[in-house]
């Protein structure tokens, strides 16, 4: 059914990049908003909004019952659940629609097959993706996870099966840190995703993490090509760019192709996006996750196709056919998106809530900022650092880095630290301009630079 009222089950600048979609087409919007966010530019934008808890995420933003009751109260007949919080969980989708409403985003049953780690890498491994070697499911305790690493071989990453987004992941080079370890995981993604069920994969070393979106109406599925984001800190994406310059035509093709292949073997719904590692001295690619919903990386997919994928989301969930074939979908340049946290990279990335007291984003056809700040907002320290993403296009990657560095110059935000200072110095660097950048390069690269080393008396 034609969607006409979206409930925004989020906050932060995905709230406000959803808000702008539905607008473009015509729908009203109805924003979730916890006490701490009663002032968030997303509820400014909304045509109405509802406070939906207190701010601890799990009276508020993790509350499935409470978010559909408010859905339903404010007269939506849809739901977008955005990223992060409750957006992979499947009981939640099973929710929203047995309460008549519609969920943007694919099936209760695709997100459970799909959104849990450990089933999506036996699902690829029936279509015949290649996987990461690693345990066969969900480990079910530490016992059992030892006896996984000794079975695929250190050092392994230890993996929450629900959510994303970084978090429930460590590695563990031996028994002992994987010991440790494993309990840590758990609990941070017990309190994030309201799972804490993990797996294990053995770490391949210096490999490049690619990504490739995909579009899909549950029964056709095309892909709007691939992302690189290989430049991360503690497995969370620093930089994104599209395409992938690492990637050669043939290898891009058969990584595209295998992403399709996947998404319409489980009758992929909406926005998703199919995750990999790429060993770029062999040229073998590994499936390691999918991503049952949008990602904070969007827009540089947007960028390089024209297409507006959090519309295009929205126009399926309400029974629209997928609205292109993949001979029409095109990529033209290169784009680079950069995350501004609310963090003191000179602190060890400290959180830096406080008030915004100037904004300046440069004005450009080439560059464009999703954000969720304005003078005079208090970021709240409840939640996430992100407080936008400055992205821009450019004919080539070189060009790209070139308008990323200028428009870094001219953007500027006071009251709270933030990275730019650090996007600015990774711009500038040598071999992240030649494109050298593998998972693990930004830990050495942090650790090499003194301008980011805490003071010592923080350590």
């Amino acid at each position: 059914m034609a969607i006409r009222r979206l409930f925004v089950a989020n906050r932060g600048e995905i709230a406000v990049r959803i808000i702008r979609a539905a607008k473009s087409l015509g729908i009203e919007t109805v924003q979730a908003y916890s006490e701490a966010d009663r002032d968030m530019l997303a509820v400014k934008l909304a045509d109405a909004a509802v406070c939906v808890g207190r701010p601890a995420a799990r009276h508020s933003y993790l509350n499935a019952a409470g978010l559909v009751a408010a859905a339903r109260e404010a007269g939506c007949d849809a739901v977008h659940p955005g990223y992060g919080f409750l957006a992979e969980n499947a009981e939640f989708a099973e929710m929203v629609e047995a309460f008549g409403l519609v969920f943007v985003g694919p099936k209760a049953d695709t997100i459970r097959r799909m959104g849990d780690k450990a089933a999506a890498r036996d699902a690829a491994i029936a279509a015949g993706v290649p996987v990461v070697p690693g345990s066969q499911g969900r480990v079910a305790d530490v016992e059992a996870a030892l006896a996984a690493a000794e079975a695929i071989g250190y050092p392994v990453m230890i993996k929450a099966a629900a959510g994303g987004g970084g978090r429930g992941i460590r590695i563990a080079d031996t028994p002992d840190e994987l010991r440790r370890l494993a309990p840590q995981a758990q609990s941070e993604a017990q309190a994030a995703f309201g799972d804490g069920g993990l797996y294990l994969e053995r770490v391949i070393e210096n490999a490049r993490h690619i990504e490739v979106q995909i579009l899909g109406d549950g029964t056709r599925a095309v892909h709007c090509f691939e992302r690189e984001c290989s430049l991360q800190r503690r497995r969370q994406k620093v930089w994104e760019e599209a395409p992938a310059a690492c990637l050669d035509d043939a290898t891009r093709a058969r990584l595209c192709a295998s992403a399709v292949a996947l998404a319409e073997s489980v009758g992929y719904r909406g926005a998703g996006t199919l995750e990999y590692l790429y060993d770029e001295a062999s040229g073998a690619f590994y499936f390691i996750e999918m991503n049952t919903r949008i990602q904070v990386e969007h827009p540089v997919t947007e960028m390089i196709t024209g297409i507006d994928l959090v519309a295009t989301m929205i126009r399926i969930a309400g029974g629209e056919p997928l609205p292109v074939t993949q001979d029409q979908v095109t990529r033209t340049g290169h784009a680079i998106e950069v995350r501004i946290n609310a963090e003191d990279p000179a602190a060890d990335f400290r959180p830096s809530p406080g008030t915004i007291e100037t904004l300046a984003v440069p004005l450009d056809p080439a560059v464009r900022f999703d954000g969720m700040i304005y003078e005079g907002y208090t970021v709240p320290p409840f939640y996430d650092s992100l407080l936008g993403k400055l992205i821009v296009h450019g004919a080539t990657r070189a060009e790209a880095i070139d308008r990323l560095a200028a428009a870094l110059e001219r953007f500027s935000v006071t009251g709270v630290k933030t990275t730019v200072a650090l996007h600015k110095a990774l711009a500038a660097d040598p071999d992240v301009r030649a494109g050298k950048a593998h998972t693990r390069f930004l830990e050495g690269w942090l650790a090499g630079n003194p301008a980011f080393h805490p003071p010592k008396a923080a350590q």
